[in-house]
């Protein structure tokens, strides 16, 4: 679908026990919003910027993907781009957005660059490229945007099982973008960058606690479920790749069998 002008940003934020109203200014928010903000109760508020409206939900329960749901199920705008409390938007994002659709009118999703440390960079788009089955995996929510026609349209959400807070620690965003992917959705990556990764004031992940066996295991059983037949192949790939940053404490042998520990954990389940 193309889209008609004026074209509307809504920037979809996933956020911890924050004061909402000051976190939109931290993130240099320039648009509509709409802010989840998992606290210890439930609340609702309502403002106006001289940008746009923000929305923001106040929820006990726990866990990112239920963060991201909620926010898609109240967003209303054009386009949506999906954003957590630690990322810092550039001032002119929203027309950043905006180009990048009319450059590419049949894209349902595209995938922006966002800076962060060195030791936490699993990607960094050097040129426009189609997203496939097998260059999907490596993208965080923060870098995803889409046509809500196209997410409602295409009925995909978030994994409750995976991400932080839930049981498996990690890979919501991928499970996501292969859901899209099996849809038939049109997903393309982009060089323009939106925004950069702040430094926590906690000095890290609000959900992230190193490279630990459940940081191992929790990966195979998501490679499983990515990959299925090819999961021990990819997990492998996929320590090659990170070996310097991740495999410190653990090493990669061990990493791998905890991963292919993680896999079989499925298969048992799956056959049972």
């Amino acid at each position: 679908m193309v889209l008609q002008s004026p074209v509307k940003v809504q920037v979809l934020v996933s956020a911890l026990n924050q004061d909402s109203k000051n976190l939109t200014e931290q993130m240099n928010i320039a648009s509509d919003a709409v802010v989840v903000n998992q606290c210890d109760g439930y609340d609702y508020r309502e403002w106006h910027t001289k940008s746009g409206r923000v929305q923001s939900f106040g929820m006990a329960e726990r866990g990112v993907g239920l963060s991201r749901n909620t926010a898609l199920l109240h967003a209303d705008a054009d386009i949506c781009l999906f954003s957590d409390e630690d990322i810092v938007l550039e001032k002119d994002y929203p027309d950043i957005i905006r180009k990048a659709y009319q450059q590419i009118p049949d894209a349902d999703m595209i995938l922006f660059n966002v800076r962060v440390a060195p030791k936490r960079r699993t990607y960094w788009n050097e040129q426009r490229k189609r997203i496939h089955w097998y260059n999907y995996g490596r993208y965080p929510a923060y870098s995803i945007s889409g046509k809500l026609d196209a997410f409602r349209r295409a009925n995909v959400h978030f994994s409750l099982l995976f991400g932080g807070g839930a049981k498996y620690s990690n890979g919501e965003d991928s499970l996501f973008l292969r859901d899209c992917l099996r849809a038939g959705m049109r997903i393309y990556a982009v060089p323009d960058c939106i925004g950069e990764e702040m430094p926590r004031e906690s000095g890290g992940s609000t959900w992230f606690h190193g490279f630990t066996e459940k940081f191992f295991k929790d990966r195979g059983v998501l490679y499983y479920y990515l990959y299925g037949k090819l999961a021990k192949v990819f997990s492998l790939r996929f320590l090659l790749k990170n070996k310097t940053g991740m495999c410190g404490e653990i090493p990669l042998k061990k990493a791998y069998r905890l991963m292919a520990e993680g896999i079989r954990s499925q298969k048992s389940i799956k056959k049972g």
